[in-house]
C-alpha cells in the first residue's frame, strides 16, 4: 500500500483513538464533582473540554517519549513501519471501547502502549522495543502513580476534615470547581500528546519528518481539537463508576482527590511520564474514602479496576499483534483490518444503546450530600420519651 496512504490512515485512527481517550477519561477530572453536585454534567464536560484543548498546548514532553522513546531506532529511522502503527491503533481503539461500555476506568495510554507494542513485536521482533523506557517511563509510572495519588488524598482528605468544622465543609463545592479543572488542564497535558507522539512517530517512519525530532504545530492543533470533542461527548458510564461506584463522596473528598490527582499528573507531564491519568484519579477516589471517617470503600468495585489496570496492556498487545499479523500480508490484511474494527466498532454502539447512561441520569441536586441537621428535643419530650 502507498506509503502516503498508509499514513493518512494512521492519522485517521489515531485522531479517533485520541477522541475515544477523551469521552473514556472525562471521569478523572468530572467524576467526583458531578457526584458531590458541585457541577452540573454538561456544564462539567464543557469545562473540561475547553481545559483539554488548551492544556494540549502546554507541553510535548509526553509526545516526545511516545514518538522517540518506546520505539528503538534502527539504521533506516525506527523500527516500526505506518502499517504495524496502524495495527497498534486498532488494538488500542478496540480494548478502550470495550472498557467504556463496561463502564471500567482503565487505562488509554496502558491500552495505546499495549497495542504499539504487541504490533511492534510481530513486525520487528523484541528488539524494536525500548525495554528501559518501557519499564521507566510506563510500567513504573503505572505502579506508582496511583498509591502515590491515593496517598496524597488520604492525607488531604483526614487534614481538611479535621481543620474544617462540619457546617463550613460544603465551601469545598466550590473548590472543587477550581481543582476539577486544574485536573482537565493536566489531563490535556499528558493525554492529547500521547496521540501527538503516535502521529509523529507516524511520520517519522514514514519519511515525513527527521528522526528525534517533536510534534509539528498542525499535530498539536488537531490532537488538541480531537480529545475536546470526546471529552465534551460525554463518558457518563466512567463517570458513574469513578464518582459513585468507589465510594460515597462528599465536597471535602472531591476536593482532596482533584488536588492529589492534578498534582500528581502534572509532575508526571513535565517528567515525560506517559502514566495513565485514570488510575491516577482512581486511586487518589479510594484515597479519599479510607481517609474519611464513616465512609467505606467498595472494593468489588475497586477490584475490578485494578484487573483492568493488569491486564490492559497485555490485551491490547494481543489485539495489535493479530492487526499487525493481518496488516502484514498487505493491502488485503490492511483492508481486512480495517472492515473488521469498524464492524467491532459499530457492534459495541449498538450494545452500549441497550442500557444507555445520559447525563440526566447522573443530575445531583446540592443538597443530596448535606446530613439533615437534627432537631432539638425539649425537656418535656425528652421526658415523656
Amino acid at each position: 500500500m502507498d506509503i502516503s496512504l498508509m499514513v493518512a490512515l494512521v492519522i485517521a485512527l489515531a485522531l479517533f483513538f485520541d477522541f475515544t481517550n477523551g469521552f473514556h477519561d472525562t471521569a478523572n477530572a468530572m467524576a467526583t464533582p458531578i457526584a458531590t453536585g458541585a457541577l452540573r454534567p454538561r456544564t462539567a464536560v464543557a469545562i473540561a473540554a475547553i481545559l483539554n484543548l488548551v492544556g494540549a498546548f502546554l507541553s510535548t514532553a509526553v509526545a516526545t517519549t511516545i514518538s522517540g522513546g518506546l520505539i528503538n531506532e534502527g539504521s533506516n529511522g525506527v523500527q516500526i513501519t505506518p502499517t504495524l502503527i496502524f495495527a497498534g491503533l486498532i488494538g488500542a481503539v478496540l480494548w478502550n471501547l470495550v472498557t467504556w461500555v463496561l463502564g471500567l476506568p482503565s487505562s488509554s495510554s496502558h491500552a495505546l502502549v499495549g497495542g504499539l507494542v504487541g504490533a511492534a513485536i510481530v513486525g520487528a521482533g523484541f528488539g524494536a522495543i525500548n525495554i528501559g523506557n518501557l519499564l521507566s517511563k510506563f510500567v513504573i509510572p503505572a505502579v506508582l502513580a496511583p498509591i502515590t495519588a491515593g496517598l496524597v488524598s488520604f492525607l488531604a482528605t483526614r487534614i481538611a476534615y479535621r481543620l474544617v468544622k462540619k457546617r463550613q465543609r460544603e465551601g469545598f463545592r466550590y473548590g472543587q470547581v477550581f481543582t476539577s479543572s486544574l485536573v482537565s488542564l493536566a489531563h490535556g497535558t499528558n493525554d492529547a500528546q500521547k496521540t501527538m507522539g503516535v502521529i509523529t512517530l507516524a511520520l517519522i517512519a514514514g519519511g515525513f519528518q527527521g528522526a528525534g525530532t517533536g510534534p509539528q504545530f498542525w499535530v498539536i492543533l488537531v490532537c488538541a481539537l480531537a480529545i475536546a470533542l470526546g471529552t465534551y461527548s460525554g463518558g457518563w458510564r466512567i463517570i458513574r463508576t469513578l464518582g459513585r461506584g468507589l465510594t460515597e463522596i462528599e465536597p471535602g473528598q472531591g476536593f482532596a482527590a482533584e488536588a492529589a490527582t492534578s498534582a500528581t499528573i502534572l509532575a508526571s507531564s513535565h517528567l515525560g511520564f506517559a502514566l495513565s491519568t485514570t488510575q491516577v484519579a482512581s486511586g487518589s477516589v479510594i484515597g479519599t474514602g479510607i481517609g474519611r471517617k464513616g465512609a467505606s470503600v467498595r472494593w468489588r468495585t475497586a477490584g475490578r479496576i485494578a484487573i483492568g489496570w493488569v491486564i490492559t496492556i497485555p490485551a491490547a498487545a494481543v489485539v495489535g499483534a493479530i492487526a499487525a499479523w493481518a496488516a502484514l500480508l498487505g493491502a488485503a490484511g490492511v483492508i481486512t483490518d480495517a472492515v473488521v474494527a469498524t464492524v467491532v466498532i459499530v457492534a459495541i454502539f449498538l450494545i452500549s444503546r441497550r442500557s444507555n447512561v445520559s447525563a440526566r441520569s447522573l443530575t445531583i441536586e446540592p443538597t443530596q450530600f448535606v446530613r439533615p441537621k437534627r432537631r432539638k428535643t425539649s425537656k418535656k419530650e425528652r421526658g415523656a420519651a
